[in-house]
């Protein structure tokens, strides 16, 4: 997948603008258009890590240089690194949740 696609998906799942993401990162509009676009190519190392961190995503994601990683790989890899932010007791309460899911899908399964 392009930078420029890339950029497109992760600026539409967090659901924001053009402008938005420009200001965030301190570019223009035009500028983000254009790389997701195509027509702006080989953006700064420092560019392509203020637009790593307001997606929270990594460098070598943007860049294609972490091989065959998703954005789905991506994100189960933030979330881990939250989970381990978190106190033991708020660990434990979102680990019980997922024994919920995971029960409720067994069932649900079980039920077709």
């Amino acid at each position: 997948m392009s930078l420029g696609a890339k950029l497109t998906e992760l600026r539409l799942r967090k659901g924001e603008s053009l402008q938005r993401v420009a200001d965030a990162v301190e570019v223009s509009k035009t500028h983000i258009w254009g790389m997701e676009k195509g027509t702006t190519q080989n953006p700064s190392l420092d560019l392509l890590k203020k637009l790593a961190e307001h997606f929270n995503v990594t460098v070598e994601y943007l860049a294609g240089t972490g091989g065959a990683e998703t954005l789905v790989d991506v994100e189960a890899q933030q979330f881990f690194r939250d989970f381990k932010s978190l106190s033991e007791t708020e660990q434990a309460v979102l680990m019980q949740t997922l024994e919920v899911f995971k029960k409720k899908k067994t069932t649900g399964d079980a039920k077709t």
